[in-house]
């Protein structure tokens, strides 16, 4: 993920889960030791499609649901993809093998979320750092039919637990191509809103 992502995916978070929609420019630069010109521009394009309204020292988050779509448009989950294998075990099996450092991504974090699932699904998500220990437990498998997708985390996504921010859930599956992500997205949708 970019820096802006990293940003972005702050602000809704605090927006989102937190109820905090007044944020400082500061103080976001220092809780991840980035320098103000990273953060004015990764606030450029919300500012520009009026999701954001800047006051002084603060900016206030206007339109969550316009951020999140901008983010989701933005995001280019493929690239973050370091490692795809089949693993011949049901997804709570593979869920349930995950070792402790990973980050649970769309359709999982959804389910370890709210303990549900809006649909069957047949493909696990995850962040990690460690790829080493993932490898061990689930072997590369040369095939067409990945079910265990691996992203590459950065430094900052563990502080938000062991799945998923709300926002980075709605934006992941926003980007994946298989039919009942559409069910997760509406169903993330409607937790975000009511």
């Amino acid at each position: 993920m970019t820096k802006k992502e990293i940003i972005w995916r702050e602000i809704l978070f605090q927006a989102i889960e937190r109820k905090n929609r007044q944020l400082t420019q500061k103080d976001l630069a220092a809780k991840f030791g980035f320098s103000l010109s990273t953060v004015f521009n990764a606030l450029k394009a919300p500012r520009q499609t009026g999701v954001i309204k800047v006051t002084g020292r603060n900016f206030h988050i206007i339109d969550i649901e316009k951020f999140l779509y901008l983010w989701a448009t933005a995001r280019n989950l493929r690239k973050d993809i370091i490692y795809q294998t089949r693993a011949d075990l049901p997804v709570f099996d593979i869920e349930g093998q995950m070792p402790p450092l990973v980050v649970y991504a769309a359709y999982s974090a959804y389910r370890f979320k709210f303990q549900e699932a809006p649909a069957d699904y047949d493909k696990v998500y995850i962040y990690a750092l460690d790829l080493e220990e993932i490898k061990k437990r689930f072997p590369a498998v040369k095939t067409k039919t990945s079910n265990l997708i691996v992203l590459k985390e950065d430094e900052f996504i563990k502080n938000y637990g062991q799945t998923a921010t709300l926002a980075q859930t709605f934006v992941d599956l926003w980007n994946l191509p298989e039919w009942y992500a559409k069910d997760f997205l509406e169903a993330t949708r409607r937790k975000i809103f009511i």
